[in-house]
C-alpha cells in the first residue's frame, strides 16, 4: 500500500529530537495558518484501523498540530461534546457509529456545522464520493493514498476554513471587547482587566464554544516557549471571572470538567 510505502519514506526520529523538531514545525505552521497568532491547531483522527492512526498522528505532529483520536464513532461524538477541534480525518467504516452518519450529525450540530471534514476511507466508487460529499465532507480521499498530499489538503482546507478578517470588536450579550484600544465593557461599564486576563479573554473571545485545554491556553495566551505550571491558566481564569462578573450576571466562562476553559457566548445577561 502506499500508506506504507510513506511509512518507511518518513524515516521516524529519536523521541528526544522528534519532541524538539515538532516544537520548531508547531511555530513554523502556527505562522502558516494562523499569521501573528500562536494558536495550536487541533485535528480529531476517527480511524479503526490501528496502525494508520499511529501513522496519521505521527505525520500531523510533526506538522506542529495537536492529535486526538477515536476508535469509534460513537466515541469521537462524545469527543466532540467535549472540544471542538480545528478539522476532523474521518473514516466511513467504523464499528457503531458509521462515519457517513457522524458526518450528517457534525453538520446538523450548529456548534460544528461549519468544522472542516475530510473524508479517508477505502470506499473509492463513484457514487460512494457522492454520498460523502453530499452529506457534507469537505474533501473525499481515497486509501491507499499520499500522506504529503493529504496533509497539502489540510493546510489548504483550513486556510479557506480560516476567516479572511477578525473584527477589532469581539462582543457577545452584554459583553464588549475592543482589541485595539485594549478595552473591556460589560453592561456599557469599563471593567478593568490585566494585560493576561484581557489576552484570555480575547483568546477565547475568538473562538467561542470551543473548549480549550490549558496546555492550549498557555500556548496561545503566555506563548509556546513559556515554560510555567498549567495551573496558572486556572489563576488567571479566576481573576477573569472575578473582573467579569457582577452580583447578578451570568459567567460567560464555562468551565468543562477534565478538558478546559470554553467562552460561552449563548450565556444570559442575568443569573
Amino acid at each position: 500500500m502506499r500508506v506504507e510505502a510513506e511509512r518507511r519514506l518518513l524515516h521516524p526520529l529519536p523521541a528526544r529530537q522528534l519532541q524538539g523538531e515538532s516544537a520548531r514545525l508547531q511555530a513554523v505552521w502556527r505562522r502558516f495558518v494562523n499569521g501573528s497568532s500562536n494558536v495550536s491547531m487541533q485535528v480529531l483522527i476517527v480511524e479503526d484501523e490501528e496502525a494508520l492512526t499511529t501513522l496519521l498522528r505521527y505525520n500531523l505532529e510533526a506538522e506542529g498540530f495537536l492529535v486526538d483520536s477515536a476508535a469509534r464513532g460513537d466515541d469521537a461524538e462524545l469527543l466532540l461534546a467535549e472540544r471542538i477541534p480545528d478539522l476532523v480525518l474521518l473514516d466511513w467504516m467504523l464499528p457503531g457509529l458509521s462515519g457517513i452518519e457522524l458526518c450528517r450529525r457534525i453538520r446538523a450540530r450548529r456548534e460544528t456545522e461549519r468544522l472542516p471534514v475530510i473524508m479517508l476511507t477505502a470506499r473509492g466508487e463513484e457514487g460512494d464520493r457522492i454520498r460523502g460529499l453530499g452529506t457534507g465532507a469537505d474533501d473525499y480521499i481515497v486509501k491507499p493514498f499520499s500522506v504529503p498530499e493529504l496533509l497539502a489538503r489540510i493546510r489548504a482546507l483550513l486556510r479557506r476554513a480560516k476567516p479572511a478578517h477578525v473584527s477589532d470588536r469581539l462582543a457577545a450579550g452584554d459583553l464588549e471587547l475592543d482589541r485595539t484600544g485594549h478595552r473591556v465593557r460589560r453592561g456599557g461599564e469599563e471593567l478593568h482587566l490585566g494585560p493576561t486576563e484581557f489576552r484570555l479573554l480575547e483568546f477565547l473571545m475568538l473562538a467561542p464554544g470551543r473548549v480549550f485545554s490549558r496546555e492550549q491556553l498557555l500556548d496561545g495566551v503566555w506563548g509556546h516557549d513559556v515554560y510555567i505550571d498549567e495551573r496558572t491558566v486556572d489563576v488567571h481564569v479566576g481573576r477573569l471571572r472575578k473582573a467579569l462578573n457582577g452580583p447578578r450576571q451570568a459567567d460567560p466562562i464555562r468551565t468543562v470538567r477534565g478538558s478546559g476553559y470554553a467562552f460561552d457566548e449563548t450565556f444570559s445577561l442575568d443569573a
